[in-house]
């Protein structure tokens, strides 16, 4: 994976900008880059002189990243910090993504006592749709959900989990597509976090509309 400091040097043999351009092209303020340039989310400007730099196109990517990540994603900084350390370290795709799963999502708040919890309605799932058998984030996260729910008395027996991951298997097919495409490494967070929020509340609320129209059919002729 090309790692955004080598994207910053072949950027930085064009044309660069300085500070209000940036400013302007970014939407962003130039007090706000200059506090990014302080905590390190976005990388230096090449040096022109003692009291001047130049910016690139990573930089405006870098910057839209930042903003989309905290406006529409709603990450805070030490989150977002935390993703671009990994993406400026040249993290594999698969483990930032996996980042940017489990920062998006909040899978991280997920207890440590249900790291690699195996449950039966977990396994089930797996098998049914052949996903890979091995640890993650997101399956801890379901299984301790499907705890919950079998400690509150609403399992989820292995009909409704047969039907639920077939849709969203469907679902996940087309949504990782988009993030396979870029080979900009703000593009690729942009997509995978930003499609990732949207995504999800989409579902969720065509799930909500799915449910009204289901009792709009059942119960409307009931006065």
């Amino acid at each position: 994976m090309q790692q955004l400091s080598n994207g910053l040097v072949a950027a930085g043999n064009g044309a660069g900008m300085q500070l209000k351009e940036l400013s302007e092209r970014a939407g962003v303020s130039p007090a706000s880059i200059k506090f990014y340039l302080r905590e390190g989310l976005l990388p230096a400007g090449r040096s022109v002189h003692a009291t001047r730099a130049e910016y690139s196109e990573h930089h405006v990517s870098r910057l839209e990243l930042i903003q989309a990540l905290r406006h529409v994603v709603g990450l805070p900084l030490a989150k977002i910090s935390s993703l671009l350390k990994m993406a400026d370290g040249g993290a594999p795709r698969l483990e930032l993504l996996a980042a940017v799963q489990r920062t998006v999502l909040s899978l991280d708040e997920v207890s440590s006592e249900h790291d690699d919890l195996r449950t039966p309605g977990g396994d089930a799932v797996v098998r049914f749709r052949n996903w890979p058998d091995v640890p993650s984030d997101a399956r801890n996260a379901l299984n301790a959900h499907l705890t919950l729910m079998e400690s509150l008395g609403v399992p989820a027996d292995n009909e409704l989990l047969d039907a639920y991951s077939r849709a969203v298997d469907s679902i996940a097919a087309v949504n990782i597509s988009a993030t396979t495409a870029p080979d900009d490494i703000n593009q690729l967070i942009m997509t995978a976090a930003v499609g990732m929020h949207l995504h999800g509340q989409l579902v969720l609320k065509l799930l909500a509309l799915a449910h009204a129209s289901h009792a709009i059919r059942r119960y409307e002729n009931e006065a």
